[in-house]
């Protein structure tokens, strides 16, 4: 009985002890399990506070800095070992995404009224977002290569993405009757924002270089810089001449045309010959017209790059048309109201008349306006009333150019050069009873990274025959500025140019009331003529300091000696 009773006591312990053995063994596995899971969480939480310090360090360049660190805090994009440049491409992301559902949007507003003016209003939103969304991802192109002028490149592409959904803002604000345009603008202020936010992380690497310790946010030339930003100074001129790269061999007189618009011949319409020009060609693809006047509204549409217009001189191969705001049966805005509207990169244009032959008592009648990259004009007569010429975005030159009109005639948000042009005040037919003023400009710049303005070197301001001789007889009438501030950060430049009599001593006008007056950049630098006297300037403009006058060169301030030159092989 003892025995057994031994026996089965020793079976006992055998097995209490495999438990034993057993539950030590699950412990002991569980325990290095969750020892691991806990190294694990803490690597991870480690690595999180590394990307979050770098995404902080990166706001601190941007004017929104509680959405930029929330919204890219988000991104699965953003590492330990993220570079400045992937973390701006992950904020250009979040801009992409938020303008495609703003895109969506507006596809389905405009299916919510037939009213003509809603209608206008969101056909031109949905062409201002489309160019948006093109801009965005080329400028996450230009950010794969450390190289200063794609970061440039990408700034100009992103100043133009930024501007145009402010447009789209813009134009649906003149229609906002329903809570569903109101959802609209509501999302395309985040998405303004966004945007900013990455477009201001452009300029601080532009600026500062890849350290983002020292990054800021963006300011303009009326701010005072740290002793680190050579940005706003210690810029020297550069005396040679970037206007024959931007030309090249297409400036001569030997082209052979890749078709020929004539009134007698075989091809008679302008659009027609664009509409024949290769998508996406990487060659120049010139068109001839014959001189003669054209009655005709031209769209050169984004996929016809590098297409070229030759006429056979100013005033002899005259484009012309005649639409204005308002316009009826249909409303016409003033974005759809140009005569010829380029909106693909590389156009160039010479020895043409462009010309809205609205009247001088019409709104807004656009001539030309321009939203291609890298374009440039020679030799062309410009001519209208009011918004004569919308420079709309993008980088442009014109050279040699006539350009005419009378109340704010140059105008819009593109960084935009005119050498040695001839800039005429027209005048109002109802001028002499209203006293309406005539202001040159209305630059368009809404946000101070944006690397656009207006800047005039050698050129004439001065008025039409017809304006001189009302002049004369009505002094207090007749009075021009060189521009006002059509939106909030303003830039507009005249450099080594002659000022008629006919510029206020003023030279400047306000807008509406102090709008815009701390945050605008008007500068002159070296002018002469009797309109260049500084003695009675408003207390709001500048004197361009000589160290500065570099940055408003063709080089520097839209890059003339990286324009690339396509072939007509």
């Amino acid at each position: 009985m003892s025995r057994r009773r031994g026996k089965r006591m020793a079976k006992i312990n055998k097995i209490t002890m495999a438990t034993i053995l057993l539950l030590i063994t699950v412990i002991f596995v569980l325990s290095l399990g969750l020892s691991a899971n806990f190294r694990g969480t803490y690597h991870r939480n480690l690595l999180q506070k590394s990307a979050s310090d770098k995404i902080n360090l990166a706001c601190q360049a941007s004017q929104y800095p509680e959405l930029c660190r929330s919204s890219l805090s988000q991104s699965t994009l953003i590492t330990p070992n993220s570079s400045p440049e992937e973390i701006i491409s992950a904020a250009m992301i979040l801009s992409y995404d938020g303008t495609q559902k703003s895109y969506l949007q507006a596809e389905n507003l405009a299916h919510l009224s037939s009213n003509a003016n809603y209608t206008a209003a969101v056909r031109d939103c949905l062409d201002f977002l489309d160019g948006s969304m093109r801009y965005i991802g080329k400028s996450r192109g230009g950010l794969k290569s450390i190289d200063q002028n794609k970061v440039k490149d990408s700034k100009a592409w992103m100043s133009a993405a930024l501007t145009y959904q402010y447009d789209c803002s813009s134009a649906l604000k003149y229609v906002n009757t329903t809570k569903e345009v109101g959802s609209a603008m509501e999302q395309l202020v985040t998405v303004t924002w966004l945007t900013s936010n990455a477009l201001s992380m452009l300029d601080a690497l532009d600026t500062y270089g890849e350290n983002m310790v020292i990054w800021k946010p963006p300011t303009t030339e009326r701010s005072t810089r740290s002793s680190i930003d050579g940005h706003w100074g210690n810029s020297i001129p550069n005396s040679k001449d970037y206007s024959k790269n931007i030309w090249g061999v297409l400036a001569g007189e030997d082209m052979v045309p890749n078709v020929t618009v004539s009134k007698d011949g075989s091809l008679t319409s302008i659009q027609q010959a664009v509409d024949s020009a290769p998508d996406d060609s990487e060659k120049r693809f010139v068109i001839y017209i014959k001189g003669g006047v054209y009655e005709e509204n031209v769209r050169i549409p984004p996929k016809k790059v590098n297409v070229m217009f030759v006429g056979d001189g100013i005033d002899t191969t005259v484009i012309t048309g005649s639409m204005s705001v308002p316009s009826l049966p249909a409303p016409v805005t003033t974005y759809g109201s140009a005569t010829v509207a380029v909106n693909a990169d590389g156009f160039m244009a010479r020895d043409i008349t462009f010309q809205n032959s609205a009247g001088p008592d019409s709104h807004q009648a656009v001539a030309l306006r321009v939203d291609g990259d890298l374009s440039a004009f020679h030799n062309c007569a410009i001519l209208g009333h009011q918004d004569t010429l919308y420079t709309h975005s993008l980088r442009q030159f014109y050279k040699n150019c006539r350009i005419e009109g009378t109340i704010d005639f140059i105008f819009g948000n593109s960084a935009a050069i005119f050498e040695n042009c001839l800039i005429l005040v027209r005048p109002r037919q109802l001028q002499a009873k209203k006293g309406w003023s005539n202001p040159v400009t209305a630059q368009g710049r809404t946000d101070p990274a944006m690397s656009t303005g207006l800047v005039f070197q050698n050129c004439i301001i001065n008025g039409t025959e017809e304006y001189m001789r009302d002049l004369h007889e009505n002094p207090k009438i007749y009075k021009a500025y060189l521009g006002r501030p059509w939106k909030m950060y303003s830039r507009t430049i005249f450099m080594n140019s002659f000022l008629g009599e006919l510029i206020s001593p003023e030279g400047w006008m306000p807008w509406n009331g102090n709008f815009a007056l701390d945050t605008l950049y008007y500068g002159e630098y070296q002018n002469y003529g009797p309109g260049a006297k500084l003695s009675g300037r408003v207390s709001w403009s500048n004197q361009v300091p000589e160290k500065n006058v570099g940055i408003y060169s063709v080089q520097s301030f839209i890059q003339g000696d990286e324009w690339p030159t396509a072939t007509t092989d």
